[in-house]
């Protein structure tokens, strides 16, 4: 029997070559992108870098045909079509920058066609289920409790990102108490006006935080904890948010940062709020990405419609006009 012959890779799956690493540090530099944007990038060009490897190809010399048999082993493994889409588009971007470099004389992905992807609502919790929480939360007893109601009442009424909420200094808080300055994607700053009992519940936080900071070697975070970055991680404010659901009696699979996030943008355009006064909470660079909310408007429209509009009030169709009334 003759062992199989494998043919060796010519660069570490795991390893990104040095144009990789430029192409990161230019998105750094020049576009100001976050550190987990930057994860995600190198994540989707290290995976496709392990495919490549494995037909003895680099990712910065690949072809049009090559990165097109990667798309399909994509779609072949049963990845969404979303997730597909997004590390096309990482392909993209920095195909352009190598030929923008003139590193390459071409850009192979300038033929390639996005994978079709239907574009899901969110979901989002109803106000009801948003009371469960915060009821929940508030039956935590001790300085654990009034964190926890602190970072509930703060993510939904505020929408911020949970990156953005455990990375806000204490700083980040009005002298009122009233607003917080939020340092958003590519490090712009936003103002955001807080609730009452966001307020209230930050407020009394804030009696206790003295708590988290023995655990803490930096004290200049809102939320300070014992981990490297020296304040509350996003696993941990989810993982909090999994068990209150379980005390809330709600699927803990329904609850999380982001879903707080959508239900405080959904709920504020259900009440009324304008669509381009979401888009400056959430610190939404593109009014499209906001107008994903409008479903919820659709429904408010339809029901002011059916209740409000002469036809609809008479159940049938007016009658032509009269002479005279022209």
């Amino acid at each position: 029997m003759t062992a199989a012959v494998r043919r060796k890779p010519t660069a570490s799956p795991a390893a990104l070559a040095p144009q990789t690493e430029t192409f990161l540090e230019m998105l750094a530099v020049e576009r100001g992108a976050a550190k987990n944007t930057l994860d995600a990038y190198a994540r989707d060009l290290r995976h496709a870098t392990a495919f490549l490897a494995g037909r003895g190809e680099t990712l910065e010399a690949a072809d049009t045909e090559a990165l097109r048999a990667y798309l399909g082993s994509l779609a072949n493994s049963g990845m969404s079509a979303r997730t597909a889409a997004r590390r096309l588009s990482a392909l993209r971007q920095f195909y352009r920058f190598l030929y923008a470099e003139g590193l390459r004389a071409d850009d192979p992905t300038e033929t390639l066609e996005s994978p079709r992807q239907g574009r899901s609502l969110p979901k989002i919790l109803s106000e009801a289920e948003v009371d469960r929480l915060l009821d929940a939360a508030r039956l935590r007893p001790g300085p654990e409790g009034l964190r926890l109601t602190a970072l509930l009442e703060v993510l939904y009424a505020t929408g911020l990102r949970v990156s953005e909420l455990v990375a806000l200094p204490v700083s980040a808080v009005a002298r009122d108490g009233r607003a917080l300055v939020v340092r958003g994607k590519g490090g712009k700053e936003r103002m955001v006006p807080i609730s009452e009992p966001a307020r209230l519940a930050l407020d009394a936080y804030r009696d206790v935080r003295a708590v988290f900071l023995r655990r803490a070697e930096d004290d200049r975070w809102l939320f300070p904890s014992r981990s490297l970055g020296g304040h509350l991680t996003r696993h941990r404010v989810a993982q909090l948010l999994k068990e209150l659901a379980v005390e809330a009696k709600l699927e803990p699979r329904k609850v999380s940062p982001h879903v707080l996030r959508h239900a405080f943008a959904s709920h504020m355009l259900a009440r009324g709020a304008d669509l381009r006064a979401v888009q400056q909470l959430l610190g939404h660079a593109d009014i499209s990405t906001t107008q994903i909310y409008t479903h919820v408007l659709n429904e408010r429209l339809k029901t002011l419609v059916d209740t409000h509009h002469p036809l609809a009030q008479r159940g049938g169709t007016q009658p032509e006009p009269t002479e005279a009334a022209e």
